[in-house]
This record gives structure tokens, sequence and C-alpha cells, in this order.
């Protein structure tokens, strides 16, 4: 139940970060794709202005009559405000002369509409932006970007951006993010809480296999020092079992000393010398090396543990594990030297152990 839990809770953290991050995403792709379609919008706005304004002042420098160009320029613009972009012809008085709704023509041109200060202005992107968020598209269709005189006359086209048109490619492409953002979610939360799951499965198992061999090694150790203790016992209860040696002579400064065979603690050498160590702690040295006398000391009562320890059974305190595959053993009285059994002889001292 507490997996089920951690894991609804990561599924809901990933869920609100990538959420926060899809908004903060989606706003800033969606003001910079903004920004590339009105600046193509104004370029388109303005190369075609500028055509448009010339090709007309070709038809009055040609000669034409005022009267006629207006007719074409009407024909030419009716009901092209549909588009993206559309264009309109006013005079300086703000009359309006050619309009794709033809209702508006003679009309003035609002006052309120945002026309650039003078003919040669150029609108950037970031300023039509801000004028496009300010701006009651409820009541507004179409938005000036540009106004460019026609030659050999009083007039000057007038460039529209539809701005209906413009807030509905926005919407699309809004509405384009946030499908994208959301498929793309439903694939990687999902997938992001599976490989998290996955993984954390594996790592529990390791655990559990290392807590489970832990747990053999513990219970090994533990039944191991049992058999320790009931051997002391053992050998302390019969303290006549058969010793091939009763006692060892050793010398303490000039004194001979005959110390008892279950007297002794552990045997060691330590630069040439053996030294025999009681269970009182007493330290006495021999002439004996330890070969000579783990073969004639009595083997269910000490063992050889290594090349400088002979250890007896009633001294040993404790088993632990050591490295890897070693033992270590902790004898009463303590060592200066830590006596360590090694992995190729852990086994015979075991079955010693239990012999």
């Amino acid at each position: 139940m507490r997996k089920d839990r951690l894991y609804l809770l990561t599924f809901l953290s990933v869920a609100v970060i990538y959420l926060v991050v899809i908004m903060v995403a989606t706003s800033y792709f969606l003001e910079d794709t903004t920004y590339e379609l009105i600046d193509s919008q104004l370029e388109s706005g303005r190369k075609e202005t500028k055509t448009f304004a010339t090709l007309v002042g070709n038809e009055l420098l040609n000669g034409t009559p005022k009267d006629t160009v207006v007719e074409q320029v009407q024909d030419a613009l009716q009901d092209t405000h549909q588009n993206n972009v559309f264009l309109s012809v006013i005079d300086w008085s703000g009359r309006i002369v050619s309009h794709p709704e033809i209702q508006n023509v003679g009309q003035s041109a609002r006052s309120e509409e945002s026309f650039v200060s003078s003919v040669a202005d150029n609108l950037t992107a970031d300023e039509f932006y801000k004028i496009y968020k300010e701006a009651d598209r409820s009541e507004d269709d179409s938005e000036v970007i540009f106004m460019f005189p026609i030659e050999n006359s009083d007039w000057i086209v007038v460039s529209h951006i539809n701005l209906k048109k413009l807030n509905a490619k926005i919407e699309r492409l809004k509405y384009r993010f946030y499908t994208i953002f959301f498929i793309i979610g439903l694939v990687i939360i999902p997938t992001f809480v599976m490989t998290t799951r996955y993984i954390g499965g594996i790592y529990e198992k390791r655990l559990e296999l290392q807590k489970q061999q832990l747990e053999d090694e513990v219970l090994n150790l533990s039944k191991l020092n049992r058999a320790v203790g009931d051997y002391q016992q053992k050998v302390t209860g019969n303290p006549n079992s058969n010793a091939t040696k009763k006692r060892i002579l050793t010398q303490l400064k000039n004194e001979l000393l005959s110390v008892p065979i279950e007297e002794i603690a552990h045997i060691y050498t330590e630069n040439s010398i053996t030294y025999v160590v009681g269970i009182d702690g007493k330290k006495s040295t021999t002439n004996s090396s330890l070969d000579e006398l783990i073969s004639h000391l009595d083997e269910t009562i000490f063992f050889r543990a290594n090349r400088q320890f002979i250890i007896a059974i009633s001294s040993i305190d404790k088993i632990v594990k050591y490295g890897n595959s070693q033992l270590k053993i902790l004898v009463n009285p303590e060592t200066n030297v830590d006596i360590l059994i090694s992995k190729n002889k852990a086994a015979e001292f075991k079955s010693w152990l239990n012999s």
C-alpha cells in the first residue's frame, strides 16, 4: 500500500511539474511564433502597399482619368477584406476613396483607428503585438499597419491586417501547442512513472537479496558462536579430556613456570619469540615453536588459526565476519593483533568447532 501511494504521489508530482513547464513553454513559444507571424504579415503588407501604390501612380502618370482609376482600384480591392492583409485608399483629408467594403467609400477614416504617425514609419512586430493585445476585437475588424503615398495624386494606400483572421491563426497555434504538449505528456509521464517503478522494483529486489544474505550470515555466525559456547561448556565440564600435554614449561624472566593446558588462552609468535598467554592474562615465553606445540596439544581444545596464533576454544569470546570470506576471532584476554582465519581454513575451523 505504501509503494502504491508513493507511485501515485510520484505521478502527481511529475504531472504538476510538467503542467507548470508546459504553461511557461507554451506562453514563450506562442508569443515567439506570434511575433514571427505578425512580422511576416507586416512585411507582406508593406510590399503589397508599395507595389499597389506604384501601379496606381503609373496609371495616373499615363493620363488615365482619376474616375477611371478609382473604378479600377475599387474593382481590384472589392471583397479583399477577408484576406489576412488587405488594402484601401484614402486622400490626405482622411476620406476613404476605395475600400474592399464599398459601403465605406466616401466616409471618413475613424479617428480612433491606429494609423501610423507618418507614411515613412515602419511598424515593428513588437509594437503591433502591443496594439493587438489592447485592441477591442469585438469592434475592430482590422488594424492599419502601413501607409504609402501614390505619386501624382493626393491619395494614400493604406495596408490593414485582418484582426479576426490573425486572432483565428493565433488560436489555432495555441490549440496545436496545447494538443502537442498534452500528447507528449500522456506519453512521458506514464513512461517516467513506469520506468521509476521498474527501476525501484529491481533495487528493492537487490536490497531484499542483500538483506536475506546478511540474515543468513548473521544466523550462521550465531549458530557458530552458540556452538563455541556449548563446546566451551563441554570442555570446561570435562577437564580430564585426553590431551597429549597436560602442561607447558615456560619462562618468565628468570623464573620457570609450568602452565597447565586448561589455563592457556592462546599462544602466538612475535619477532621469532613464542608467547604463552594464560586465561588470567599473564604472558610467558617458551622455546618451542608453534609447529612443535600444536603437535602435542589436544586438537579438540586448541586450533592453529594461522601461522602466528594457536587459540584455545575456552578463550574464544566472539566470531565475526571479516571481509568477504575471512573470520575474525575475538578472544579473552584480548590481543594487540587481529586473529584472522583465512577463507581456505574457515571450513576446517567450523568443523573443529562442531567436532
